[in-house]
């Protein structure tokens, strides 16, 4: 890339990619080189490397893991701004929690934070916990004094615990329309509330068409406006590979001719659809010109965590 090219697209959540998945208690500097090599071949030059909720002692050590192999590949360090901890601090209520393990979400705890960012070694970059599961919004804190940034996600807080949580430094929702049920009541809802303060966070989406119809996405976007909101593509180690059957840690997924991710219930389990095919679903669904589709994917991502 040129001086004058602009810049690639930027993740805010990538839980693995090509065959890679960043939650491995395995992960190889080959490995992670790899991944590296094709989000680079596919027109990111930048991500979070996203961990999700799992005993916080094993969530460590892949933090630890992660932190170490970065730091010993220059694509990688150039690759991976920092790591996205998605959980373990989630709503453990059905529907929220969507695909993350019951058994190992619990109320967000200081010293399990604190463990988990001495472990990411000033890598950890931004957190998605639940408001309303974190008492005193005391990892709220915790997070936002040490220049980490917060957001919320797989929640359901009420508008005036959404309200302390912004007050307490909360900047940015994960993937709103998703982290919900599919049922919810029809006007105050975890959506609406976040909608109606929009104007005090980053609002994260997910482009493949099926986490949110694109119909839909595009009304998301008309309420949030272009300047705060960022697409992420949710991406897990199926991402890039095509259609299949692959094993994601402990769970067997099969990505569909559509490239959706799902667990043998059939429900979502992250997205195997590009950034590249997230922006040409903006510009091709949704008519959003170059400028704001690169915005959405590019500009704003690295905004919202002050990259």
């Amino acid at each position: 890339m040129s001086d004058q090219d602009p810049p690639g697209f930027f993740d805010l959540q990538v839980n693995g990619y090509a065959g890679v998945d960043f939650n491995g208690d395995d992960l190889s500097g080959e490995q992670l080189h790899r991944a590296c090599e094709r989000l680079a071949a596919d027109g990111v030059d930048g991500i979070l490397a996203t961990l999700t909720t799992d005993d916080v002692p094993r969530l460590a050590g892949r933090l630890e893991r992660l932190a170490a192999l970065r730091e010993q590949d220059p694509l990688a360090r150039r690759t991976i701004a920092g790591v996205h901890v998605e959980g373990p601090f989630i709503s453990p209520v059905a529907g929220f929690r969507g695909a993350h393990p019951q058994r190992f979400i619990h109320p967000a705890d200081v010293d399990e934070a604190r463990r988990l960012l001495d472990a990411g070694a000033g890598l950890v970059r931004m957190v998605t916990l639940a408001p309303e599961c974190d008492a005193g919004l005391a990892v709220t804190r915790l997070c936002a004094d040490a220049g980490v940034v917060v957001a919320a996600g797989h929640c359901d807080p009420a508008l005036d615990e959404l309200r302390a949580a912004i007050d307490a430094g909360l900047t940015v929702f994960t993937h709103l329309g998703n982290g919900c049920p599919l049922e919810m009541p029809r006007h105050d809802n975890v959506i609406q509330r976040v909608l109606s303060l929009g104007g005090s966070l980053w609002l994260t989406f997910i482009a493949d068409g099926a986490h949110i119809p694109l119909f839909a996405l595009g009304n998301f976007l008309a309420l949030a406006g272009r300047d705060r909101a960022a697409v992420v593509s949710d991406a897990v180690a199926a991402a890039g590979l095509g259609p299949g059957t692959y094993r994601l840690g402990r769970r067997e997924v099969v990505v569909g001719d559509d490239m959706i991710v799902r667990g043998p219930d059939g429900y979502l389990a992250g997205s195997g659809v590009t950034m590249a095919r997230s922006a040409a679903n903006l510009r091709e669904h949704l008519g959003l010109s170059d400028d704001t589709v690169r915005r959405l994917t590019s500009t704003n991502p690295r905004r919202a965590i002050g990259c």
